[in-house]
């Protein structure tokens, strides 16, 4: 099936239900190793580690949730290691360890990521229990991963501007210099934004099927607005005015908000905002299969996935866990509608886009 397919189906129906933190934001995470060992114990539950050690990699583990996820699990009877990852590195990695398999699952990437890490033959086909507890038109048709949250990418903007942009191509113009940030392209939200944005000026004839429109849009996008630096505070700097505009996954926001006390307006390009569904998987070749696919039972049940919704603002797609959202979130979902984008093409053309763009316009 194609990614597009994949995507597009059932988005409408799931419009309520989906966004956990797509996200990325900076990397991180050593390539360690843990201890493959069985435990005494091989029983689930009861707040004792038990079974083989895991190792999760994943781009959605900052702001505490690689910390809250270890807790939380060992309460559940898994002992896991969480290395979280930036979106745009994770995959690389995955397929640079093919041969020497250094995690045992993978969570939070998106279908572009996937369809790249099947082509590499890195995942293992299989399927979770609550299969017919999310909408698997969302995942992929072949079995190798399945859709735990969608994830609207948006701008959020400081409350108290005397006038808010519409759309990207608004910010272009020289009132809006150094105002917004861009997420660097090695974390997925920043590389699929880029892509949304040059996906409206697909041209066959064009370089890398991009019009030459399109490119000079993005440089002005890139040259006047302000790239994330390592270890800033982007979100503080929306809210005190000196960036007031600044890209974020939707579970993002709603942490956010939350933890700061602070409402953020939304910009809500007419086009539509990019919509990521987030995955789980099972890497090829490690030492604990079966163990692994407990832990995605466990992880993607109805259950966890409400806890996970209720500590980090995601709205999953399991239905039942849907269904506990708090009116905020659904409001903030309303606010936004999706951006019709051919995946396929993206995924095709995805790292010579970041490329070009990293080597000549930043």
């Amino acid at each position: 099936m194609k990614v597009k397919k994949i995507l597009a189906l059932g988005l409408a129906a799931m419009m309520a239900v989906t966004l956990s933190a797509c996200g990325s934001k900076d990397g991180g995470g050593n390539n360690s190793n843990t201890d493959n060992t069985d435990s005494e114990k091989s029983q689930q539950g009861g707040g004792e580690d038990s079974g083989a050690s895991l190792v999760i990699y994943t781009n959605s583990g900052s702001d505490g949730r690689d910390a809250w996820l270890k807790d939380y699990a060992k309460e559940n009877g898994f002992n896991v290691q969480v290395v979280q990852i930036q979106g745009g590195d994770l995959g690389n990695r995955i397929v640079s360890e093919k041969n020497n398999v250094q995690a045992d699952l993978v969570f939070g990437l998106n279908n572009v990521e996937y369809e790249k890490l099947k082509a590499e033959d890195t995942l293992d086909q299989w399927e979770p229990e609550w299969k017919d507890e999310v909408d698997l038109s969302l995942g992929d048709a072949d079995g190798y991963y399945y859709p735990l949250v969608i994830q609207p990418l948006v701008n959020i903007m400081n409350a108290d501007l005397d006038e808010y942009p519409a759309d990207y191509t608004d910010l272009t113009d020289e009132k809006w210099k150094d105002k917004y940030t861009i997420l660097n392209f090695g974390g997925g939200t920043g590389k699929t934004i880029l892509a949304s944005l040059l996906v409206r000026y697909q041209d066959p004839d064009g370089e890398a099927g991009i019009s030459e429109e399109g490119w000079e849009f993005v440089k002005n996008w890139v040259q006047n607005g302000h790239m994330e630096a390592e270890g800033e505070d982007y979100v503080g700097a929306v809210i005190d005015g000196s960036h007031p505009i600044c890209e974020m996954w939707g579970s993002g926001v709603l942490q956010n908000e939350e933890q700061r006390d602070y409402k953020f307006e939304i910009m809500s390009p007419e086009i539509g905002v990019p919509y990521v569904t987030e995955q789980i998987a099972i890497l090829k070749g490690g030492d604990n299969k079966d163990r692994a696919i407990e832990f995605a039972n466990w992880f993607g049940s109805a259950e966890t996935q409400t806890a996970w919704m209720e500590k980090f603002g995601t709205v999953p797609c399991q239905k039942a866990a849907f269904e506990q959202a708090e009116d905020h979130v659904k409001e903030f979902v309303g606010k936004v509608h999706q951006q019709d984008i051919d995946w396929e093409f993206v995924a095709q053309n995805l790292d010579q886009w970041v490329e070009k763009v990293e080597l000549e316009f930043m």
